[in-house]
Parts: structure tokens; C-alpha cells; sequence
């Protein structure tokens, strides 16, 4: 039972679950000629709609307001307005709705409910989506909806054009977790029939079941190792290196599970094709890439494939745009986005320092290893170091509170990043020199 409890009675995975069955339904649908788009439209957003009222209550008010004023912005607008006021509001009720969990975390001294956790999770996603749709209509990859002021259209063609949009912001299969999707791709397999045929549909859909599987008797395994281990108040020395790379993993495995059930409810829904995309329209990426997280021994690729469709919308909607520092930028609005608690500033900001330095390091040790044994032993150190690094971010993100932050800076675990600081001081003072 110890299984069911860590994964399938998890609030937001036991939602996900009871989803599943519609998307299927959707799909099915989708194969029917007298499934009309518009019936389509309607399916996902009654969906949406139904299951942020069952896994939020009341608080699903929080998400519906913002749905509703981006989709008022976006048809009130013009293209080059539509992303400036819409990411401004929408990072506005975002930040005002964090404030909250913070008054009751720091403040009150309360755990928040998790009814309003699932809310500004599902608020965050809410926030991809509003400002990848903007950034389409305004780059001209999606026509813009706006009628003017002066349109005389009645009140059922402004609802017919507005459908798509409340649909896109509110459809079920994305409402509480999975990769970003395009308002392109949701809108071509909504127009379109079901991208998967049912022989791979069922293949791709077995093979996640059993990944997750795979993943959750992990996720026991490693639950077990941490609960029986001493934490970072009462280890002593080495001992805290264990603590914090243990603690770390069971952190990855519960990411990995839950990115999979996301990815496996687009899929069953037809929205996680991975073939005939047409012409112009974003590739679909998974979040989760695990060979690639557990192998790699740059620091920099693992933050382009932690989280990728997330990574991807932060280097569209920051970093590209960033003229100055735009890599602190990235990681800055980052920790903005995830909420500003203490360890989430510390631990985002400290990426970005550690990805400077995985640039530098790399860079230095390219021209002057050659020798295929020293680069097997140089390979096999820095996967080491970028193992310990990331679970040492990791847990600076995820502890939150100061004293458990000042926990993790006051070990031996501040060693690693300290390392890659001093090497990045060092050869950046080098290169200077030698220029």
C-alpha cells in the first residue's frame, strides 16, 4: 500500500487519474465526423472547468479571473499590445495569489491547504499559456482576435471567437500539469482528427504506465532510505553529503512520476503526438528526459532538459529577449514565477552562477584535455560534481524556509558549488588576461 500512498493518493495525480478516462473519450470523439470543432471546444473547457472546481473549491475562482481577463485582453488588444498588458496582469495576480501562501507559511505559521496549492500550481501553468499565446499573436504566428472598438459584431460571434481561447487556457488535459502546448498544435488537433492511431496510442500509453511503475517502487525504495537517514539538523560532516543526495533523488523520482502521468493524460487526450507535425508548428517535447538528467555531466544541458517545455517557453519569453545578463534574467524571473520564497531567490540565483561556470570550465577543459583517459576521468568527475550540484540547488529549492536554508549553506555540501565559483573566478580572470 506504501506505493498507492506516495503516488496514486497524491491529490494532484489522483485528479490526473480520474481525467484520464475523458481524454480517452475525447479522443475517441475526435475520430467521429459528427464531433463537431465547436462540440470539441466546449468537451475540453466543460472539462477544465469541471475539474478545477473538484480539485480546487472555491479557490478555482483564482484561475478562472485571470483566464477570463487575458481572454478579454487578447480580443481587445491589438497584436503588439497583447503580450506587454496581458504578461503584466497575469504575473500581477500570480505574484498577489504567492503573497497569500506566504502569509500563511511565514506569517501564521500554517500550512496552506491543499486545495490552494494544486490552485497556484495549476495558476503557473495558466501563466505559460497566457504568455505563449500573446507572444504568438504578437510574433504574427497567430491571427489576432481583436475586432476593434468599434466592431459592431453581436454578443455570439464575440463568444465564438473568444471559444478557442478559454478553451486553450482552461482544457483538462492541461490544467493541472504536463509540457506546454502550443495554441498552434492545440489548435491543429482540435480541427484536425486524432493524431495517434489506437495501436500507438496504446503502445505509448503501456510503456509510461510502466515507467511510472518503474519510478514509484524507486520512489519506496528511496522514501525509505531518507526517512531511516539523519537530516541536515543531526548529520555530522561526510555524513550530510548522503543525506543531501538521497534526499535529492526521492525529490527527481516524484518530478519524473508525476511528469510522465502529465505527459500520459496529453497523450491519451491526442495532444502528445510525437510525429506529422505540419510545417511551422513546435515539435512536441516531454518535461521529462531522464537518461539525459541522469548522464550528463554539464550542468548547463541539465538546466535545458530539466523541465524542458518550461525551459523552452523561459529562454522564448526572457532569455531571447534579454539584452543585458540574460541568463540572470532567466533564472531571475524564475524564481519570481516559482513564488520568491528565500530558498527558491538562493537556490535559482545560484544556478545561474553554476551554469556560467559550467560554461567557462567546459570551454578550458575542451582545449586542453586530449588524451581519451583523461577525458573518460574528466567526464566521470564533472558528472559527479554536476550530480551533487544540482541535488544541492535542489534542496535549497524545495526546503523554502531561511532555516533550513541556513542548514543546507552552514554543511559540507556548500563544498561542491563553492568548487565550481572558484574555478569560474579563475579562469575567467585567465581569459581576461590571455585577451
Amino acid at each position: 500500500m506504501g506505493w498507492l500512498q506516495l503516488f496514486f493518493l497524491h491529490p494532484v495525480s489522483l485528479y490526473q487519474g480520474a481525467a484520464f478516462p475523458f481524454a480517452l473519450l475525447f479522443n475517441y470523439l475526435c475520430n467521429m465526423d459528427s464531433f463537431s470543432t465547436h462540440a470539441r471546444h466546449l468537451f475540453l473547457l466543460t472539462g477544465g472547468g469541471i475539474l478545477a472546481l473538484a480539485a480546487m473549491g472555491s479557490f478555482a475562482v483564482l484561475v478562472f479571473v485571470p483566464a477570463l481577463c487575458a481572454v478579454v485582453l487578447i480580443c481587445s488588444l491589438g497584436p503588439q499590445e497583447v503580450h506587454r498588458c496581458t504578461f503584466f496582469f497575469q504575473m500581477s495576480w500570480q505574484t498577489l495569489c504567492h503573497l497569500g501562501l506566504h502569509y500563511t507559511e511565514y506569517y501564521l505559521q500554517e500550512p496552506p491547504s491543499a486545495r490552494f496549492c494544486i490552485t497556484l500550481s495549476s495558476l503557473m501553468l495558466l501563466t505559460q499559456r497566457v504568455t505563449s499565446l500573446s507572444l504568438d499573436i504578437r510574433e504574427g504566428k497567430v491571427e489576432a482576435a481583436s475586432g476593434g472598438v468599434g466592431s459592431r459584431s453581436s454578443l455570439s460571434e464575440h463568444l465564438c471567437r473568444a471559444l478557442p481561447y478559454f478553451s486553450y487556457l482552461l482544457f483538462f488535459p492541461a490544467l493541472l500539469g504536463g509540457p506546454l502546448c502550443s495554441f498552434q498544435r492545440f489548435q491543429a488537433r482540435v480541427q484536425g482528427s486524432s493524431s495517434l492511431c489506437p495501436r500507438h496510442s496504446f503502445w505509448a500509453l503501456t510503456w509510461r504506465g510502466l515507467q511510472i511503475l518503474g519510478l514509484e517502487c524507486l520512489t519506496v525504495v528511496m522514501s525509505r532510505v531518507v526517512s531511516t537517514g539523519a537530516g541536515l539538523a543531526n548529520c555530522h560532516q561526510l555524513q550530510c553529503i548522503y543525506v543531501m543526495w538521497s534526499t535529492a533523488g526521492l525529490f527527481k523520482l516524484t518530478y519524473y512520476s508525476h511528469w510522465l502521468l502529465d505527459d500520459s493524460l496529453l497523450c491519451a487526450a491526442g495532444f502528445a503526438s510525437e510525429f506529422g507535425d505540419s510545417p511551422g508548428e513546435e515539435g512536441y517535447i516531454p518535461d521529462a528526459d531522464i537518461w539525459t538528467l541522469e548522464t550528463t555531466h554539464r550542468i548547463s544541458l541539465f538546466a535545458r532538459t530539466w523541465n524542458q517545455s518550461t525551459a523552452r517557453w523561459l529562454r522564448r519569453l526572457i532569455f531571447q529577449q534579454g539584452r543585458a545578463w540574460p541568463l540572470l534574467q532567466t533564472f531571475a524571473f524564475s524564481a519570481w514565477w516559482h513564488g520568491l520564497h528565500p530558498g527558491q531567490v538562493f537556490g535559482f540565483l545560484c544556478w545561474a552562477l553554476m551554469v556560467e561556470a559550467d560554461y567557462v570550465i567546459h570551454t578550458f577543459a575542451n582545449l586542453f584535455i586530449r588524451s581519451w583517459p583523461m577525458r573518460l576521468l574528466y567526464r566521470a568527475l564533472t558528472w559527479a560534481h554536476t550530480q551533487l550540484i544540482i541535488a544541492y540547488i535542489m534542496l535549497a529549492v524545495e526546503v523554502r524556509s531561511l532555516s533550513s536554508l541556513w542548514l543546507l549553506c552552514n554543511s559540507y555540501n556548500s563544498v561542491f558549488p563553492l568548487v565550481y565559483c572558484i574555478l569560474l573566478f579563475l579562469l575567467a580572470k585567465r581569459k581576461h588576461k590571455v585577451n
